[in-house]
């Protein structure tokens, strides 16, 4: 499987060549564009269950399944602004933030991680995706992406709501900004402490923070009073 990735970071289009015989799976309201000799298959993947608890991680209750009758092209795009890595697995896991899974190989297992009060990311909730086995990955964020190596003598801090990715290896903890008085005034709220050996993978810009900047501008309707 060949792709090319274009127009980074900021409006990110991933084009994925397909042999004959080959598929991606992709998250619902992903594909952009497919050639004629593409075919696309929508199912429940893993059954019900599973993408029951695959919704809780901010994922589409159905995916997509893209194969190449004959060889062709199928593009994806993320629903905002940003860019789209590609992740090689060999036998691995990788945890992944609501909303950010676009794409991977039909081997893949992506399924939920219940995290318990460590995962509230930037608000998204209890669950992580938790994406396991071999073949390629795509994930996508809110501007552009950055890869970052964690070692085990270095603990790295990252505000939750920049977090996109981070391998199993990595160990995490997330807690307020400070005290009291510097997680209300500092304009942070949680930050995420990753430990151990392993990458992470941010993201340049908060959709949390750009809301909490955009609502308050929003115009009002007027009361039914006037």
């Amino acid at each position: 499987m060949e792709y090319d990735i274009t127009h980074q970071p900021s409006d990110s289009l991933l084009t994925v060549s397909l042999s004959a015989g080959e598929e991606i799976r992709a998250e619902g309201g992903a594909m952009v564009s497919h050639d004629a000799s593409v075919e696309m298959e929508t199912n429940a993947t893993g059954g019900f269950l599973k993408s029951i608890r695959r919704s809780f991680g901010g994922e589409s209750f159905f995916q997509n399944t893209f194969r190449a009758a004959e060889a062709g092209e199928v593009s994806f795009a993320p629903p905002l602004p940003g860019d789209v890595t590609h992740v090689e697995l060999d036998g691995e896991t990788v945890y992944v933030q609501s909303g950010s899974y676009l794409a991977g190989d039909t081997a893949l297992d992506v399924d939920t991680k219940f995290g318990g009060s460590r995962s509230f990311f930037g608000g998204e909730g209890l669950f992580l995706l938790k994406v396991t086995g071999s073949g390629p990955a795509f994930l996508s964020s809110y501007g552009a992406i950055e890869e970052v190596d964690v070692g085990a003598a270095d603990p790295f801090v990252v505000d939750t709501g920049h977090v996109v990715a981070f391998e199993e290896s990595v160990d995490f903890t997330v807690r307020r900004v400070g005290g009291l008085k510097s997680t209300v005034l500092s304009g942070e709220g949680l930050v995420c402490e990753f430990r151990g050996d392993g990458r992470v993978w941010l993201q340049t810009r908060s959709a949390d923070a750009f809301l909490s900047w955009l609502i308050p501008k929003l115009p009002t309707p007027p009361s039914s009073g006037q």
